[in-house]
């Protein structure tokens, strides 16, 4: 058996696969106060009486990175820097996020790292790898002891030119573990070996302070396995879309802050391929937020220049654009008197008005219940029952009697608002980055995916939307066809002729050298992996880089690159021209592919098939109510009608059809719906 469970800041998904493909999944409640609670909760449940020594793999995907960075409960970090760049990481790039905002909130992690946790030492290395100044080793103790005595419970370490040459900070490193052996250390030449001080250095010290949170938390998950009896080794999804073990997480948990994203792509991209698509864009729903990803030849598209809130992580990760916009996002009234829909959300405790735990904010699933478009009675395979009412008065009370509106006119403006604020977001990764949409087919995915995938396809003019057999745990899904991954790279920051091919080849020997090793460190068949390189270069006198890949037995891999990055560079900008390259970075990744996921067709049930009242499109009418069991193979349904399971509801208005294949709905626009 394999089994994915993914954590979401409403929900935690979980599937359970065993060896004869079936499936089985569920989704629980999360623990905010204890993620790892919800997932000792889901494995309870997903087990059952099984056999627990018949798991193989455990996989994880999990927010609780990118919550610590996001909710500052990281642990507190120092950073060790080279005299006269203490400031950097304070100053940023001297950017303003929103231009006409009276109060600006810092744009730079200055909580994370204040002042007096910020550490000079004596110590030079030139832009061309020459020492101007030898390290003052007693200076680095003299830091460490500071700064464990200040509270912190690690430390960063960011030293010019480190990248090109990483001697000074791993000898920094093993003086800091000697002098404060109980300090997590993390070197800004291993996190991110490349260019431009201030990402280079938020991205060191986010790694910093989230070890001893990760390591913690990757603890009590271990503990959780071994008392449930499972003997294997954790896998942990990392933000490009790959899958680490606890160790590695543990070592660079800076990888881990696009988890659960990364985790939905992958099945999205897994979806898309079953269906005869190798291109696509995805929409993860879930009760806090929706994530959008690019799928482009069959795989996520992925990016360098990633971003947690205002702050850079510069770590390759999958192409996810995270908007506050979820099923427990609050409605509100402005001081304006206009409708807004988040960024605030219910979350899991005390969640939206309907769930009577406490909440009395209306949400976007209290619409939807108001609507009809979702049954209370079989919210979350009816493991939560809803209360209409409560959800009415919530909307009433904030919504509906200060606009003037009646509640189903105000559940319909929710439900506008929130589905513009979707639509924007696939715009944002398509339409702003020169990508056509209509072109592309959508994958609705999460508890809400299937509600608002028509309105968002509408919008965007989108003609099909393919629709997983399990959409609200296609995050967990993702997870158990993410291949094995390690990485490694080197920063040169050197004109490309100028380097000697031997230099350039003895880097990637070196590279491949050390993902083989920690590949095979977990156990892996490391002779079955696919090596493959990338290069980071731009044209001398340019700021910012391109991500080149390039053949892993090219003879002459600068010549291979620089043919790359110019091609690279005219189809990304439209233009380019024979001048110098520099090579920024190289980049070599081990990729171990996993089983094919095993799409099975959804179970067959005989529940019968109803009609409720619902508002539709603005019209309260009458409309079918379909169990997804029920539909046969190849049957066609048409719209108006809502499609029910136990983990999503999937919404066909008038001028929509879905046609039923083994792994997977087909909805399309029928001829003459508006574009």
């Amino acid at each position: 058996m394999d089994i994915g469970i993914d954590i979401g800041g409403t929900f935690t998904d979980a599937v359970l696969r065993s060896g004869d493909g079936s499936m089985r999944s569920l989704k629980v409640p999360s623990t905010p106060d204890d993620p790892a609670r919800a997932v000792g909760h889901a494995l309870e449940r997903l087990l059952g009486a099984a056999e627990a020594a018949g798991v193989r793999r455990f996989l994880h995907g999990t927010t609780v990175a990118t919550n610590a960075i996001l909710e500052g409960t990281a642990s507190p970090v120092g950073i060790i820097t080279t005299a006269g760049f203490a400031d950097v990481i304070e100053l940023g790039r001297t950017n303003r996020a929103s231009n006409y905002d009276l109060l600006i909130r810092p744009q730079t992690p200055v909580a994370l790292v204040p002042p007096e946790r910020r550490m000079e030492v004596v110590e030079r290395i030139g832009a061309d790898g020459t020492v101007w100044e030898p390290l003052d080793e007693a200076g680095v103790a003299e830091a460490a002891r500071a700064l464990e005595a200040g509270g912190a419970k690690a430390v960063a370490i960011c030293f010019l030119f480190a990248f090109i040459d990483p001697t000074h900070e791993r000898r920094a490193r093993e003086i800091v573990l000697a002098t404060c052996p109980g300090l997590a250390v993390s070197l800004s030449s291993e996190v991110d070996p490349a260019p431009r001080e201030y990402e280079r250095s938020c991205a060191t010290a986010f790694d910093a302070a989230l070890k001893p949170v990760m390591s913690s938390y990757l603890g009590r998950i271990e503990a959780i396995l071994r008392d449930a009896g499972i003997g294997v080794p954790m896998g942990v999804m990392h933000s490009r879309g790959g899958l680490l073990g606890a160790a590695a997480a543990r070592r660079r948990p800076i990888r881990l802050t696009l988890s659960g994203p990364s985790a939905a792509a992958i099945g999205a991209a897994a979806l898309l391929r079953e269906a005869g698509f190798l291109d696509g864009v995805s929409i993860d729903v879930g009760g806090t937020s929706a994530d959008v990803a690019v799928i482009r030849g069959g795989a996520p598209a992925l990016r360098v220049d990633g971003m947690i809130g205002t702050f850079p992580v510069r770590v390759p990760t999958a192409d996810v654009l995270a908007v506050a916009a979820g099923g427990g996002s609050i409605a509100w009234i402005d001081d304006a008197g206009g409708l807004r829909v988040g960024p605030r959300s219910a979350g899991a405790d005390p969640g939206p008005a309907c769930y009577r735990r406490g909440g009395t904010r209306p949400t976007v699933l209290d619409a939807s219940v108001v609507l009809g478009l979702v049954d209370p009675a079989r919210f979350a395979a009816g493991q939560l029952a809803l209360d209409s009412a409560a959800a009415a008065a919530a909307i009433e009370r904030e919504v509906a009697g200060p606009l003037g509106l009646g509640v189903r006119e105000a559940a319909v403006a929710i439900h506008r608002v929130i589905n513009a604020t979707m639509a924007e977001a696939v715009r944002a990764v398509t339409v702003a980055r020169g990508v056509d949409p209509r072109e592309l087919p959508l994958v609705p995915a999460g508890g809400g995916g299937g509600l608002h995938a028509h309105a968002i396809a509408d919008d965007l003019g989108q003609t099909r939307i393919v629709v997983p057999a399990a959409p609200g745990v296609l995050a967990a899904m993702g997870l158990l066809d993410a291949p094995l991954e390690h990485d490694a790279a080197r920063g040169f920051g050197r004109v490309l002729d100028e380097i000697p091919t031997a230099d350039l080849r003895a880097t990637i020997d070196a590279l491949a050298d050390e993902t083989r090793t920690a590949m095979a460190a977990e156990g892996a068949d490391v002779a079955a992996a696919e090596m493959a390189l990338t290069a980071s270069a731009s044209y001398v006198g340019q700021g910012h880089s391109l991500e080149v890949p390039f053949p892993t037995e090219a003879p002459d891999p600068a010549g291979a690159i620089r043919r790359g990055f110019i091609d690279l560079h005219r189809a990304t900008f439209g233009h380019a021209r024979e001048a110098p390259v520099r090579l920024v970075s190289l980049r070599a990744v081990l990729r171990l592919r996993s089983e094919p996921l095993a799409l099975r067709p959804v179970a067959a049930t005989n529940a019968a098939r109803t009609a409720r009242e619902a508002v539709l499109e603005s019209v309260a009418q009458t409309i079918s109510v379909v169990p997804r069991g029920a539909l046969a193979p190849g049957e066609i349904l048409p719209g108006p009608a809502i499609v029910e399971q136990d983990d999503t509801t999937l919404v066909v208005p008038a001028g929509w059809r879905v046609t039923t294949h083994p792994a997977h709905l087909l909805m399309e626009r029928v001829a003459g719906r508006r574009a």
